[in-house]
C-alpha cells in the first residue's frame, strides 16, 4: 500500500509542541471525493504536499467530503502550513473539478485547526484520528480503511505504544467532523 511504504521512516515520539490537528470538509451532505480513485488521489496529494512542505504526518483518515490531519511542524515552525495546505486544497480541486467537468466550482470549505500542546490531548487525538473510519462506519476495522493511518500505525507502531495510544479516551475531544 502506497500510504505504508510513502511515511514508513516517520518518528511517533515527535514533541506534542509542535503537531497540529486540523481538519477541513467540502459540505456535510456533499461527498465530492467519494469512490476510490478520489480518495486515493486526495489521500496521495495529502501525503506528497506535507511531504513538500517538511510536514511529518503522524495520524491522518481522509473521506468523500473531508479529512483530518496530526502532523509536526518542520524544525523550522509552523510557518508553512498555510502554503502546504493551499497547495493541497488548489491542486485537489481543480483535479477533482477536471474529473467532473466543472471549472471554477468551491470546493474546500470550513478549515480548522488545533495546536496541540498537552500530551493527554495529543495522544487521544492520534486515537480519534486513526480510529476515525470506524467511527464514521465506513470500516469495522480502521487498519482495513485504505486512506487513513491506521494500518501503517498497526505495522510500524510498538505493541506498548499502540496500547497506550488506543488507551486515550476521545469522548471528552472537542473535534469538529463533517461526516
Amino acid at each position: 500500500m502506497v500510504i505504508a511504504s510513502r511515511c514508513s521512516s516517520r518518528n511517533f515520539a515527535s514533541a506534542p509542541a509542535k503537531c497540529t490537528h486540523g481538519a477541513r470538509w467540502i459540505a456535510e451532505t456533499v461527498t465530492l471525493f467519494a469512490g476510490e480513485a478520489r480518495l486515493a488521489a486526495l489521500c496521495g496529494g495529502l501525503l506528497k504536499y506535507a511531504a513538500k512542505h517538511g510536514w511529518t504526518l503522524q495520524a491522518w483518515a481522509v473521506f468523500p467530503n473531508h479529512y483530518h490531519v496530526i502532523a509536526s511542524s518542520p524544525v523550522t515552525g509552523g510557518a508553512t502550513l498555510p502554503f502546504f495546505l493551499r497547495e493541497l486544497h488548489s491542486r485537489s480541486a481543480r483535479w477533482l473539478n477536471r474529473q467532473d467537468k466543472t471549472p471554477g466550482r468551491k470546493v474546500w470549505h470550513n478549515y480548522w485547526e488545533t495546536h496541540l500542546t498537552f500530551e493527554e490531548s495529543y495522544f487521544a487525538r492520534l486515537h480519534y484520528v486513526h480510529q476515525n473510519a470506524v467511527k464514521h462506519g465506513v470500516a469495522l476495522v480502521a487498519e482495513h480503511y485504505p486512506w487513513c493511518s491506521a494500518g501503517w500505525f498497526a505495522k510500524t507502531a510498538g505493541p506498548a505504544f499502540r496500547k497506550m495510544v488506543y488507551g486515550f479516551k476521545t469522548d471528552a475531544l472537542m473535534v469538529e467532523d463533517g461526516f
